[in-house]
């Protein structure tokens, strides 16, 4: 153990030793006792302010507000829109944050096909079969799903795919204007049913029975919708840089 004391005490004894014979050969004088300085540490690089938690916009923030082209990942992506997509106060209710944080999810996926008309169609991440328009199709089948059926208890199937076809809302996505017009308005439809079905919703306890997982509850519904959006936006993000180079959150 006295050995060991030994080399620890030495480990900090020794710099103090050649700081000192150094300042003395050098300057004549000693200097104040202590470890020796630390070296400046670099600062951080600027990333967007909601993933730091700061309070004023850095230069990515400002990138994805001005609509200038994203050139790192973690700026907002290019749009005058991306800034509202994280405006939510941290300390709001549940059913808000929840909504608030599908709101943002649901955003993101149209910022990323913001632009785009028949490269909605590209197969851009070969083999796979996934497309921006596909992701939209696909989405729109899901949110009627959750919301309209398992929820509301409507007759609602889906408009995209079938048990006969059950990948036809990708596979089915072509660089038509008239598939592209649909998608988006089957999308809006099925994203306004389900905000004014949360918004009269009494609570989140709210449920309904699904074939998959039994009896759920619109917290859990919204919760899913979440984890289904962040998945899929992920695709997203791949599939268009692919197509034209755009990056961002």
């Amino acid at each position: 153990m006295a050995a060991d004391a030994s080399r620890s005490d030495s480990g900090k004894v020794l710099p103090f030793i050649s700081a000192a014979v150094n300042s003395l050969l050098t300057e004549g004088t000693m200097p104040p006792p202590g470890p020796p300085a630390r070296a400046a540490e670099p600062a951080l690089r600027p990333r967007a302010a909601h993933f730091l938690g700061a309070g004023t916009k850095d230069t990515c923030t400002m990138a994805g507000m001005t609509g200038l082209p994203a050139t790192r990942r973690a700026e907002l992506f290019p749009d005058t829109r991306s800034e509202e997509r994280f405006s939510t106060p941290a300390t709001v209710d549940e059913r808000t944050m929840l909504l608030d944080f599908l709101r943002a999810q649901r955003a993101t996926l149209e910022l990323k096909c913001t632009g785009l008309d028949g490269e909605l169609a590209r197969r851009a991440v070969e083999p796979s079969t996934l497309s921006l328009l596909g992701l939209v199709r696909h989405l729109a089948d899901i949110e009627r799903g959750w919301f309209r059926r398992t929820l509301a208890g409507q007759d609602a199937p889906p408009r995209f795919s079938s048990e006969a076809s059950p990948d036809q809302d990708f596979d089915g996505a072509a660089p038509d204007p008239a598939l592209v017009t649909e998608a988006w308005q089957a999308w809006h439809e099925e994203v306004a049913f389900a905000e004014e079905f949360v918004a009269a919703a009494p609570d989140l306890e709210v449920s309904g029975v699904n074939p998959w997982r039994g009896p759920v509850s619109l917290r859990w519904v919204l919760i899913h919708m979440i984890e289904e959006y962040a998945r899929h936006n992920g695709h997203a993000d791949l599939l268009r840089e692919r197509i034209d180079g755009a990056i961002g959150i």
